[in-house]
């Protein structure tokens, strides 16, 4: 069992940046593919990125690349979500998530440990 914790969210205005941070407890986050994925309200809960294990491979949404960037500490059993140029529809909830250290799995069913969400709040 892993146990997962998000902090850093908030309200920013448009183009501006913010980091979350994913803190895990209860088994080394070596052991599993991290992921971030959002949820707007009367959306679908959807991808924003994952990270290998390792730390060696990441994938991104489309509607994220070039201004997110995931990026792990094992030693600190902590993921971090940076966020830049931030755009209104980027609002949402965003979680962490843990899954197989198999594969970095893309599909929400992939991953196993959640957190309990972050607000995300960009306003124009």
């Amino acid at each position: 069992q892993v146990y997962l914790v998000e902090s850093g969210g908030g309200l920013v205005q448009a183009g501006g940046s913010l980091r979350l941070s994913c803190a895990a407890s209860g088994r080394t986050l070596s052991s599993y593919t991290m992921g971030w994925f959002r949820q707007a309200p009367g959306k679908e809960r959807e991808l924003v990125g994952a990270i290998s294990w390792s730390g060696y491979s990441t994938t991104y949404a489309d509607s994220v690349k070039g201004r997110f960037t995931i990026s792990r500490d094992n030693r600190k059993n902590t993921v971090y979500l940076q966020m830049n140029s931030l755009k209104p529809e980027d609002t949402a909830v965003y979680y962490c998530a843990a899954g197989s250290r198999l594969r970095v799995g893309v599909n929400a069913v992939e991953y196993n440990y959640w957190g309990q969400g972050s607000q995300v709040t960009v306003s124009s």
